[in-house]
């Protein structure tokens, strides 16, 4: 789990807290410019926006908030207001494909940002991005691996196709975190 601090347009500064690069819950000082629109001249406000999907995401394993939307029998049948803990079951016609990537970190890097530029990239075919692997050499560099997964809920993806978005994932990792790539 992360704080984070940011400026957006509701409120300044904008705090939230990310599970797994996930926004679950966010709050902050209104903009005087919103508070001046609606003829609050002079007050001050407090925005605050709670998330309950990407909460029920994190609280149920639910990799992907398009499955909110699903009216299937198999996702639906999950859940039942008498269970709780429930954990989802992955269900589709639709294999994922997985492609792990290594690099060394800097002092800067942090896995939030790590997924803000993997989906950044691949977008809503990332399902997950996973640490599976951490090491530390005798000079004190830290080298990391993660797991991407990849899934549509559309089609079957070709080896073709995720290569391409992982080679751009790669590029981007790099350029944009100023990592080494193994």
């Amino acid at each position: 789990m992360s704080w984070d601090v940011s400026e957006k347009k509701v409120s300044n500064p904008w705090t939230s807290i990310s599970e797994k690069w996930l926004e679950v819950l966010g709050c902050g000082v209104t903009e005087q410019e919103i508070l001046q629109k609606s003829g609050k001249t002079g007050n001050v406000a407090w925005a605050f926006g709670l998330g309950l999907e990407r909460l029920a995401m994190v609280l149920f394993g639910i990799p992907d908030i398009r499955l909110f939307w699903s009216t299937d029998e198999w996702l639906t049948s999950q859940f039942s207001k008498d269970q709780l803990g429930v954990k989802f079951k992955p269900f589709s016609k639709y294999p994922p494909c997985y492609k792990d990537m290594s690099f060394w970190i800097n002092e800067s890097f942090t896995e939030n940002n790590l997924c803000e530029v993997v989906r950044g990239v691949a977008g809503d075919l990332v399902q997950e991005v996973q640490l599976i692997d951490n090491f530390t050499s005798k000079k004190g560099m830290t080298s990391q691996c993660y797991q991407i997964a990849y899934w549509s809920m559309e089609c079957s993806l070709t080896d073709e196709e995720i290569n391409e978005l992982q080679w751009n994932v790669r590029e981007q990792v790099q350029s944009k975190l100023k990592v080494v790539l193994r």
